[in-house]
This record gives C-alpha cells, structure tokens and sequence, in this order.
C-alpha cells in the first residue's frame, strides 16, 4: 500500500514537474515580446532595463534574506573574494547580457533574438573546451554547424523596417544579441563551483542584486532621474517584464529540474523558440514564411545535438 501511494505521489510530482518546465519555458520566452511591445512607447533599452532591474531587486533580497536563514551552513561560506567574483558574475550575467540583448532587439525581430539567444548551450560547450580542456565531441561541433546555419538562414532573409542602413542594422542587432549570448554563456561557465558552494538560491540572488549596481550607474550617466517617470503602460510591462519573465520563471525551472531533472527541463526548453515565434507573430505582427521556417528547425535540431 504504502509503495503504491508512493508510486502515485511520484507520478504527481513528474506531472508537477513538466507544468513547472512548460511554464517556465513560455514565462521566459514573453521577454522579448514584453521588451518589443515597450519600445513600441517610445523607451529606450537603458531605461527599461533599469526599471525591470528596480522591480525585481526586493523579490531577490527577500530570497536572500530567506537563503540565509534557512541555510545558514552555506551563507556561513561566503567570504570577500566570493563577493568581488559574484559581482563579476552578475555584471556578465545580468548586467551585460541584458544590456545587450535590450539593445539588440532595437534592430531586430523578437524571432531571430530568441534564435540566436537559444544557442548559448553550444557557446557553454566551446568556452568549456577552450577553458577547462573539456572533451569537445563530434555532436558539438554538428550542432555549431547546424545551429547557426538555422540562425544565418532567418539573418540572411531578415526584413529590417524603418531607417537608412536597414542591412547594417540587422547585423548590428544579431551581432548584439550574439555577444549577449556569449556574456550569457561564461557566466554559466564561471559560476558553476559558486553554486555549489553558496547554493543556488544566494549565489542567484547576490548575482542579480549586484547587476543592479551596474545598470544604475550606466542609467545615471546617460539619464536624468525625472526620465523613470514613464507612462502606466510602460510600468506595466515592466512590471510584466520583471516578475513574469524573470523572477517566476527562475523559480519554475528551478522547481521541474529538482523534480523531473535537467535533461527533461532542458528537453521542454526547445519550446522557447517556438513560443516566442507564435507570440510575435500574432501580437507583434511579425513575418512568419519558409525561411522562419527553416530557420527555427534548424537551431532546433542543432541544439538537439548537443543535448543528446
């Protein structure tokens, strides 16, 4: 009796565990559509980030405040050099790759941003190899092929709008999103031992909390104060932006790898994609033909490489 009531509390948890997956895929993949709408109101990526990044930081000191006293073992760990290295982190993880990433979608469709975001596992592989003298295998370098031929293909039949240097402005924004990618790709690679020392809730929350400091200090010199005070929609989204597509579904995908594993979470993410495509072509009005097509099932498949 006891073992069947098990098998029914594991089968409960597996089904938990691939909602938490699925939604937290669909949470992260309205970024960009949340990002596009936003710059649809006349906002530019500086001050969007800084409200996004305004909003989310009491969640993340509450987290923190959690972390701690819950396990105070691993707070106990934590030292000055851990924080000098964390900050680091969080410039490279959640300052600089958002930037970039917000300012690469000024010039180009939310399709091929999440495409070209979506192939940051094959940069983790490649810096892996390059840095730590991992064992790079004939699955990466197919998906490094495949993957960016799919990326090259949506590039190459990109319809920019507006302006003077439209085809510069689509590498511009590619290239942005590519570095983002990449800023993206060593953090992963660099905070993998902080995570197991610090634990993934304090490691996450000082990393984010510590990228505050760097967008403000961006938004200050280039801003005046009085220029946070936007529109109702525009805090709306914001709000949207911060809490819908960054603080819960950090947690959900957090939540289905402890219940259903990384390879399965990581097997739902191929979903983003698709997600964002739909999305921005019903509520932003974006192309969707043959090379979209193509494009998308080709970084599919290429990141499906490298995950077997």
């Amino acid at each position: 009796m006891n073992k069947s009531l098990q098998t029914i509390a594991d089968k409960k948890s597996f089904r938990l565990g691939i909602f938490f997956a699925i939604a937290g895929t669909a949470l992260f993949s309205l970024k960009s559509i949340f990002i596009k709408l936003a710059f649809l109101e006349d906002i530019d990526a500086t001050t969007l980030l800084t409200l996004r990044m305004l909003i989310a930081f009491p969640f993340y000191i509450v987290i923190l405040v959690y972390a701690i006293k819950t396990r105070p073992e691993k707070a106990a760990r934590f030292n000055r050099k851990d924080g000098l290295v964390i900050l680091g982190l969080g410039f490279l993880g959640y300052y600089l790759a958002s930037y970039l990433d917000f300012e690469g979608l000024t010039f180009i469709s939310a399709q091929l941003e999440r495409l070209t975001l979506f192939t940051y596992p094959i940069m983790v592989a490649v810096l892996s190899w390059l840095f730590f003298k991992e064992r790079i295998t004939l699955n990466v370098l197919m998906s490094l092929a495949v993957s960016y031929l799919g990326v090259s293909f949506l590039f190459f039949n990109e319809s920019p709008s507006g302006g003077a240097n439209n085809s510069l402005d689509v590498l511009k924004g590619t290239a942005l999103v590519a570095f983002a990618a990449l800023s993206f790709s060593m953090y992963v690679i660099f905070s993998k031992s902080y995570i197991s020392k610090l634990g993934s809730l304090i490691f996450t929350s000082v990393a984010m909390s510590s990228s505050l400091l760097f967008i403000l200090i961006q938004f200050f010199a280039t801003h005046e104060l009085n220029d946070l005070a936007v529109s109702p929609k525009l805090w709306l989204l914001a709000v949207l932006l911060a809490v819908f597509s960054t603080l819960i579904p950090s947690f959900f995908t957090s939540e289905a790898i402890h219940r259903i594993g990384a390879t399965r979470t990581s097997i739902m993410g191929t979903l983003g994609p698709v997600v964002t495509i739909v999305l921005a072509v019903n509520l932003l009005g974006e192309q969707f033909g043959w090379p979209q097509i193509t494009g998308l099932l080709l970084v599919l498949i290429g990141v499906s490489l490298l995950r077997r």
